[in-house]
């Protein structure tokens, strides 16, 4: 049977089913990501850096070396203009993370908070 609550109540609901998407997204994007940077030592896939807030995450990774390994961008000159990792990785695979939670995950997040309120 599902909840009854009245009108004045709306809002609390959905801030906290934003809430929930918010945290369960950003811990299996951040799951994700860690699995798939491309490392030998571990220090970058350690760096990320994950804070959920009331309705917000944010996701960091610090390393002077992100970026060219995560988005081939600012590339360092011993890679030659060329983007490669040892793992065969795709520059930008943070975004395609996202995008596939957004679509694959996100709607069961919804779903099974709706179910338990």
């Amino acid at each position: 049977m599902a909840r009854q609550i009245r009108i004045d109540q709306i809002a609390d609901l959905m801030e906290e089913e934003i809430q929930e998407v918010v945290k369960l997204t950003a811990i299996s994007w951040t799951k994700q990501v860690k699995e798939e940077t491309p490392e030998d030592t571990g220090t970058l896939r350690n760096a990320w850096e994950l804070k959920i807030g009331k309705l917000e995450a944010e996701i960091t990774n610090r390393m002077e070396y992100a970026e060219p390994v995560i988005y081939g961008n600012n590339l360092p000159p011993s890679w030659g203009g060329e983007y490669r990792t040892r793992k065969g990785t795709q520059p930008g695979f943070p975004d395609r993370i996202a995008k596939e939670i957004s679509v694959n995950e996100v709607p069961s997040f919804i779903a099974a908070f709706r179910r338990r309120n």
